[in-house]
């Protein structure tokens, strides 16, 4: 594990980047607090909180035009076939 200050991170930061992408662990430590830094994988989901609202309001209207006969919802093997083709 690899400890850095802040000051020291920042001066640095493409170096301390690329260790951690290397698989090391670094920690960043500064006056509020430390920080580990870590790469991102193609597993990971990143989400922008911002974003939930929206698509939940989504959905719900979705729901709402369903329930009213003005959509057919998917079903799940659909969604699903259409999440493999996505990917293929």
């Amino acid at each position: 594990m690899l400890v850095v200050t802040g000051r020291d991170f920042r001066a640095n930061i493409s170096k301390y980047l690329n260790v951690a992408y290397a698989g090391e662990d670094v920690v960043v430590k500064s006056k509020i607090g430390s920080w580990r830094v870590v790469p991102i994988t193609e597993d990971d989901v990143v989400v922008n909180k911002r974003d939930l609202p929206s698509e939940l309001r989504g959905a719900l209207m979705e729901a709402k035009e369903a329930i009213e006969g003005k959509r057919t919802l998917n079903t799940l093997d659909n969604l699903i076939n259409e999440l493999q083709d996505t990917n293929d």
